[in-house]
């Protein structure tokens, strides 16, 4: 084996930085491709309502509570005293929680109370981004999470806080 010399030093070090660099620009392209990241165009423009908005949601008393079996995806809307919410839309964003392409937006019909839609999902965690309109217009912003196992899902709530869609 011969003398290790400065421009040996030089070589490893700047391949060895080379491939970090590579790396790193390869998985920064993946994640901008697949994850647009954006949640409202303009986030001042957003906070000006953000307090209004998330009082009257608070003052509705809603409840969201989604449940995934055999294809089928139900929500349950309830209001305070746990009946079904007087809601006269509601749009559910259905999607991954870190890629865009999966997204699909399933026509709901309120069935007995609550909102049934078929909407095949794979095993998994899912991303509900749910927004309803009560008879006054009163906007309810929810984001829920998903998960599909075995043609079951357990649901969890990611805060009860108003959210821009």
């Amino acid at each position: 084996m011969g003398e290790l010399t400065g421009r040996h030093v030089l070589a490893i070090t700047v391949g060895a930085f080379s491939v970090i660099i590579g790396v790193n620009l390869v998985l920064a392209v993946q994640a901008v491709r697949t994850f647009p990241g954006l949640e409202v165009a303009n986030g001042y423009i957003a906070s000006q309502t953000f307090d209004a908005d998330h009082k009257a949601q608070e003052a509705l008393g809603w409840t969201v509570s989604p449940q995934y079996r055999e294809g089928r995806l139900t929500l349950a809307v309830t209001d305070a005293e746990g009946l079904p919410a007087a809601v006269r839309r509601l749009d559910v964003l259905v999607g991954r929680a870190t890629e865009a392409k999966d997204d699909v937006t399933p026509d709901f019909a309120r069935v007995a109370g609550v909102w049934q839609a078929d909407v095949p999902l794979a095993r998994g965690k899912w991303m509900l981004k749910v927004e309803a309109e009560a008879p006054d217009g009163t906007k309810f912003r929810q984001r829920l999470e998903l998960f599909v196992q075995d043609q079951r899902s357990e649901e969890r709530r990611v805060g009860k806080e108003c959210l821009r869609l």
